[in-house]
């Protein structure tokens, strides 16, 4: 199974930025798909996740300027972000849930200027 990030890089605080997450060797349809950041220390904090039904749900700190969205004919997802903040920088990771099994892509570095 592999999930490869792509989008990240380098952006003035106020613009905005695409992630996309390309899934293989699983339908990802049929799987919760998130993103998350790397928070202080290890943890992985959710940023924002869509349900196989097309349910979504965000963090209290993106709520209005991020949008998870799916494309399943091209399984994938993605994550644009708006109105960027420095605090938004971080480490992207993109994730799929099926039950107890969870698979993580490499991460992708998201870094907003001020």
């Amino acid at each position: 199974v592999q999930l490869v990030e792509s989008g990240g890089g380098l952006v003035q605080a106020g613009g905005s930025l695409r992630l996309s997450c390309a899934a293989s060797e699983i339908s990802a349809s049929h799987f919760y798909m998130a993103w998350y950041r790397q928070g202080p220390g290890n943890q992985r904090d959710l940023v924002a996740g869509i349900s196989s039904g097309d349910s979504t749900e965000y963090a209290d700190s993106v709520k209005g300027r991020f949008t998870i969205s799916r494309d399943n004919a091209r399984n994938a997802v993605y994550l644009q972000m708006k109105s960027l903040e420095p605090e938004d920088t971080d480490v992207y990771f993109c994730a799929a849930k099926y039950g107890i099994l969870t698979y993580w892509g490499q991460g992708t570095q998201v870094t907003v200027s001020s």
